[in-house]
């Protein structure tokens, strides 16, 4: 399916049969074109924020991947799954972008699942040229709501670091947001956003690429910091960024990738291409959930804030409560085992064996999967699955997969599964 990002000026008289097109930061009179961002360069100004061409046409371009993704259904593709998706984008200069199109392509790839097909043109909007404050902070932190980026934003801290932090908008974890920020000391310098990428039309809920918009923000935030090259703190323990595939078939992007160490590798080698001066550095790739809650260097803290955090996958399903039972909130309830404190979290089904005849494919999984590693042994469980990693960093990606499986089986034996 052919998508279109565009600015206003830039937006064809007639859009190419079957194809949907979205245009940057303002609406379009033309009929069924969505919105990326409406009114956005107005608050940007007002915030102080003049980014340089490279980082706005980045964000952008993140901004763009995720209108895709949402938009273009899955169900409708050959398989059921791999979609084909060809993306237009507008810039300002398209140039370096041009340059590093088979790596982005590569990367959507590692990303998403889906064979990706990039064209980059001129006539992008411009970047928003506001009166930048003084800014006396030093790096740039994710802070989503949940657990990993709240243990994150501690450490940080703890370590004398004076964070940005960067949200996406989200319901109710806006306030805890707002709420942690406040407590980490950087509630002035919060930045909290939304894409708002509207249209019309049915929404794909897979959202394998909802990272890029956090990523685009995060980049966007580095402008505002005065120092030339700057760090931005990915905060998520090394079970979930690799994702091991439970059973045979959650392979590949059947599991997120949002934080795949692959996929980080090639957006901090895109960053360097298009001249952006951001590292990305992801201190818990080696740690589980268990082991980050453990070592948190202020535990009163964490302490008052744990269990209030979000790690559901299915949080809106349940009315903005926790499940209990899909992968991250049984990572979840694992690491606060292995943590040794009360999980005060309150889950539509407390015990995994309370879920009775309803859907348990994940508990299920996660079974299967600890069996697997305990019977067979952890090389056998995983397979091919670190054939991406360093000779220097596969054991310790084989090390942090196993604790986690062995923090898994805990809760899974406490709840009588196994």
């Amino acid at each position: 399916m052919k998508i279109i990002c565009s600015s206003v000026d830039a937006l064809p008289d007639s859009l190419p049969s079957g194809a949907l097109a979205f245009t940057f930061l303002e609406s379009s009179s033309q009929p069924g074109v969505g919105r990326i961002a409406h009114g956005w360069i107005r608050q940007l100004e007002k915030q102080g924020y003049a980014p340089s061409v490279p980082v706005w046409d980045f964000v952008l371009f993140c901004f763009a991947v995720y209108a895709a993704d949402v938009s273009v259904l899955r169900k409708e593709s050959a398989d059921g799954w791999t979609r084909q998706i060809e993306l237009d984008i507008t810039l300002n200069d398209p140039a370096p972008w041009e340059a590093n199109r088979q790596l982005v392509e590569k990367m959507l790839r590692v990303l998403t699942g889906d064979f990706w097909t990039l064209q980059f043109s001129a006539g992008g909007p411009v970047p928003p040229n506001g009166q930048r404050r003084l800014c006396d902070r030093d790096c740039v932190a994710l802070l989503s709501g949940g657990l990993d980026s709240l243990i994150g934003g501690i450490d940080a801290v703890a370590q004398g670091r004076k964070p940005i932090f960067v949200s996406q908008r989200a319901f109710e974890d806006s306030a805890r947001q707002i709420k942690y920020a406040n407590d980490l000391g950087g509630g002035e310098w919060h930045q909290q956003w939304s894409h708002r990428v509207v249209f019309k039309g049915k929404k794909e809920t897979s959202t394998r690429a909802r990272s890029m918009a956090f990523y685009g923000l995060a980049v966007l935030a580095t402008s505002l910091l005065p120092m030339e090259k700057t760090e931005i703190f990915v905060a998520e323990n090394g079970f979930i960024s690799i994702n091991p595939p439970l059973l045979p078939g959650r392979m590949a992007s059947f599991s997120t990738r949002t934080t795949y160490p692959l996929f980080m590798s090639m957006l901090q080698e895109l960053l360097v291409g298009l001249n952006i001066k951001a590292s990305l550095l992801m201190p818990y790739r080696f740690k589980t959930k268990g082991e980050m809650l453990e070592e948190c260097a202020d535990q009163s803290m964490l302490k008052r804030h744990a269990c209030d955090t979000t790690s559901c996958g299915r949080f809106r399903t349940y009315n903005r409560t926790h499940c209990g039972r899909c992968v991250p909130c049984m990572v979840r309830k694992a690491a606060i085992q292995h943590w040794g404190k009360v999980d005060t979290t309150h889950y539509k089904f407390p015990s995994l064996s309370s879920a009775g005849k309803t859907k348990a494919d994940d508990p299920m999984a996660v079974a299967c999967a600890v069996l697997s590693s305990e019977q067979k042994g952890i090389d056998s469980f995983l397979g091919a699955t670190l054939s991406f990693a360093s000779q220097a960093d596969r054991p310790q990606y084989r090390r942090v997969i196993e604790q986690g499986l062995l923090e898994l089986a805990v809760v899974l034996r406490r709840d009588g599964i196994i």
